[in-house]
């Protein structure tokens, strides 16, 4: 497994606190060292704020060879929904070359639907293959949310790409069957995990927990009681619980400043013992979805 990493931070205020997003050249020297540190895999998108013009703004440096990264960026959401499907390919074309403008280079290694709903309409998976057969994209794919979605990715043929959010807090795709389905398709579909850290959730007190995520507290009471038990870190817990998962090709991970990103790169290294993971992933297995999605988070 590697890293990849993400830029929603660097486009825009995010994470469960607000985070302020750091600066252009902040980002670019968070950038710069990751390909520096082994990380030759990032991803962006159209809906995060100004993050494709700071990546743009990177690349635009040439620290690393184009063809030696794997970009990644996303189609607005939502923008097909009142769309006829005659003007599909137009749209989606107008929405990918404004993303290649932005970033500065003649195509993505990956184009995601960033609707995951999107990956039951045909019509829509036809037009993104279009584009990739025209050159603009080496893979194509979802990012999605729910289990079904995640499945119907690796069951359709024009899909060979997937994002999805798994955690030690979030285990609903491994307990549903979505990591057994994708070696039965001897993983067909390459998959990106994101959210191992829940926007910071998993690495809070209890008394630092918003009052809106309350039902939360009890959880991350537990993990930290874990954590001393065992004598590891959360972040070291969180990055090895999704390690453990040989589907997932790479983790997907954002950070706010240069420090954050050293300890995460330190800290991805480490092997923690499988037993102790096993152990403390049992007691966070069913986790409600509101506390694990911040989708549905009610701020």
């Amino acid at each position: 497994m590697e890293l990849c990493l993400g830029t929603v931070q660097f486009g825009m205020d995010y994470g469960i606190s607000g985070q302020k997003q750091p600066t252009v050249e902040q980002a670019v020297e968070m950038l710069d060292y990751a390909v520096q540190n082994g990380i030759n895999t990032i991803d962006t998108a159209n809906a995060y704020g100004t993050a494709e013009d700071v990546v743009g703004a990177f690349l635009h440096k040439k620290t690393m060879p184009r063809e030696k990264l794997w970009i990644i960026s996303k189609f607005r959401p939502n923008l097909l929904d009142d769309v006829k499907e005659a003007e599909y390919y137009a749209v989606m074309k107008e929405n990918l070359t404004n993303t290649l403008g932005r970033l500065g280079t003649g195509y993505l290694d990956t184009y995601l639907l960033h609707s995951a709903r999107y990956v039951y309409n045909d019509a829509i998976i036809n037009t993104l293959n279009r584009l990739k057969k025209e050159g603009y994209a080496r893979k194509v794919g979802v990012s999605v949310y729910e289990v079904d979605e995640a499945k119907r990715c690796i069951e359709h043929d024009n899909v060979d790409f997937m994002q999805l959010p798994y955690s030690v807090f979030d285990q609903r795709m491994k307990n549903g069957g979505l990591f057994d389905l994708a070696k039965k398709y001897n993983g067909t579909t390459q998959i990106h995990s994101r959210s191992a850290f829940i926007q910071g959730l998993i690495l809070m007190e209890e008394n630092q927990v918003p009052d809106f995520l309350a039902k939360a507290r009890p959880i991350v009471r537990k993990i930290s009681e874990l954590c001393r038990r065992f004598g590891i870190s959360r972040i070291a817990l969180a990055m090895n619980y999704v390690k453990q998962e040989d589907s997932i090709s790479h983790l997907v991970f954002g950070v706010d400043n240069l420090e954050q990103l050293k300890e995460d790169i330190e800290v991805f290294q480490q092997d923690l013992d499988k037993a102790i993971i096993q152990e403390i992933s049992l007691e966070f297995c069913d986790i409600e979805a509101d506390i694990v999605m911040p989708s549905l988070w009610k701020r």
